[in-house]
């Protein structure tokens, strides 16, 4: 279970990249659009990612996706690189 969750978050973590770069696409409403991703970025960040590493992750993407111009940063993937591939392994304290 743990390596098709692993990939499911991949995927996930892309789709979810995906939707936060739109606001590069839309002009003139892509801005106001980052007001209403940012904290759903967020919480979907601590949801996917369990424990103390999520919840920084959680503020980060929030961050992230409030400043203008910094949307092209791909911070789900950036996470998932790093509890994957880096860390080795799931999210402390997920369910995974």
């Amino acid at each position: 279970m743990e390596k098709a969750n692993k990939w499911r978050n991949l995927l996930l973590g892309l789709l979810l990249d995906g939707i936060g770069m739109l606001s590069f696409v839309i002009p003139g409403i892509g801005e106001f659009s980052d007001v209403i991703w940012a904290p759903v970025s967020g919480w979907l960040m601590t949801r996917i990612y369990k424990g103390r590493v999520g919840q920084v992750a959680g503020v980060v993407a929030f961050v992230e996706e409030l400043l203008p111009g910094f949307d092209f940063i791909p911070s789900f993937t950036l996470m998932w690189i790093y509890t994957y591939l880096i860390k080795g392994g799931s999210p402390k304290g997920s369910n995974q």
